[in-house]
């Protein structure tokens, strides 16, 4: 069973409810956290789901909204973006399909965070708090899941926190270039690989931990040693080894 929803307003954007895909064929699901739902209870969350397509651009929940249920990414790109007192912005992570957004304020309560905006057109199904509710009461093991997320979450924070302070701001590039390749890069007629970056240079300072202007020459000095060339949102690499060569921390501008 599928259910249609009108089309609802996120601020003054609005997104479309479409039919639902099948919880029983999602090819995500087997590498998510909602694995462990089976049987009835798989049932019951393909009947409650609702999903809609976000545009780049669209928000899908707002920093200091209270959270009101899950939303698992079936397609498409996500940015989280956290606001400070002074109301600047700035990119803290991507979310991409398969993964499950929201997990970490449902499960502390209170308000959200972080504000989630589309950064590719998306398709998210969300699972209201009652739903998700039903079925960690008949699944534990969806609920421990999720605890074992938000410690490796935990980990990598840490993690990155830790390469801010110790690894020049190259190799931080060079990381974040490879992490992209993974989900927006194609291979050219040349043998080329062609990354399509779904970010704005202040963005790629954001997760860089960076000053654009440091982001600036950084890139000049990647395109100088041959490594990468960057033309407006579009990353061309000739030679990945030269690339995965500068995840070798040198001396340099950090």
């Amino acid at each position: 069973m599928t259910r249609k929803n009108p089309p609802k307003f996120t601020g003054s954007r609005r997104t479309y409810a479409i039919e639902a895909p099948n919880c029983f064929n999602c090819q995500k699901r087997d590498r998510t956290e909602w694995c462990k739902v089976e049987g009835d209870d798989l049932r019951m969350l393909d009947e409650i789901k609702i999903c809609n397509i976000y545009k780049p651009g669209q928000v899908v929940f707002y920093q200091g909204n209270p959270c009101l249920g899950l939303y698992c990414i079936e397609s498409g790109t996500i940015a989280i973006r956290k606001q400070d007192a002074e109301g600047e912005s700035a990119l803290v992570r991507l979310c991409h399909d398969g993964q499950t957004l929201g997990y970490r304020t449902f499960f502390a309560g209170g308000t959200y965070s972080a504000s989630a905006e589309a950064l590719t057109e998306a398709r998210i199904c969300f699972i209201d708090k009652a739903g998700v509710n039903r079925i960690l009461e008949h699944n534990p093991a969806v609920g421990l899941a999720f605890l074992q997320h938000i410690a490796r979450d935990l980990g990598e924070s840490e993690e990155l926190r830790l390469q801010a302070v110790t690894l020049p701001v190259r190799t931080r590039l060079a990381n974040l270039l490879l992490a992209l390749k993974d989900v927006f890069s194609t291979v050219d007629d040349d043998g080329n690989i062609v990354i399509e970056l779904p970010m704005s240079r202040q963005d790629i300072a954001d997760m860089v931990g960076a000053r654009p202007e440091t982001i600036a020459r950084t890139i000049r000095s990647l395109q100088d040693d041959g490594v990468a060339t960057f033309k407006g949102r579009e990353v061309m690499v000739r030679d990945l080894d030269a690339l995965l060569d500068e995840l070798e921390p040198t001396m340099g501008d950090a």
